[in-house]
């Protein structure tokens, strides 16, 4: 058997979200995420709810008809805390770590931490790809839609995502 390691990277951001807690942290649920996330598609495997829980597993699908697997790790909707690992098999495994804060202006800061991590030689090539302005992108386009849909209670247009 090869010896294999991983490559790993960490990102941080903290994204300004034209609301309240209370209002920012039923959004952060695969189930949610269709209202504000331009073209997000899920498949709930497990909840008891029906939407995001501890435990909660479900599916995203992936360009190549393969699926990423989710788990919510951490759900505490009193600390404004939920964390995620997701698995996209043989390629990359990831955990995401959202906490909430209410501030002085009554919007939110919303601290989000990726871990990204190779579970193969070519999971290792897409982590080295994914740098700090790949993610500041990916973070802003973020912030852009849930605003988009915080202050207008619409899905921000597809062409304007990116």
């Amino acid at each position: 058997m090869t010896e294999f390691r991983g490559n790993r990277v960490t990102h941080e951001y903290t994204q300004t979200n034209a609301a309240t807690p209370a209002e920012v942290f039923p959004l952060l649920c695969p189930v949610r995420e269709t209202d504000w996330v331009p073209g997000w598609q899920y498949r709930m495997i497990y909840s008891l709810s029906g939407v995001a829980e501890a435990g909660c597993v479900f599916a995203t699908p992936n360009e190549n008809g393969s699926e990423t697997i989710w788990m919510v790790t951490e759900y505490d909707p009193a600390a404004l805390r939920i964390a995620f690992v997701w698995m996209n098999l043989g390629l990359m495994a990831a955990r995401i770590r959202i906490s909430l804060v209410g501030n002085s202006q009554g919007t939110t800061d919303a601290r989000i931490c990726y871990v990204y991590t190779g579970l193969s030689n070519a999971g290792n090539r897409e982590v080295e790809r994914y740098n700090q302005d790949w993610f500041g992108h990916k973070m802003q386009s973020w912030e852009k839609a849930i605003n988009h849909y915080l202050r207008t209670g619409k899905l921000l247009d597809a062409a304007a995502w990116e």
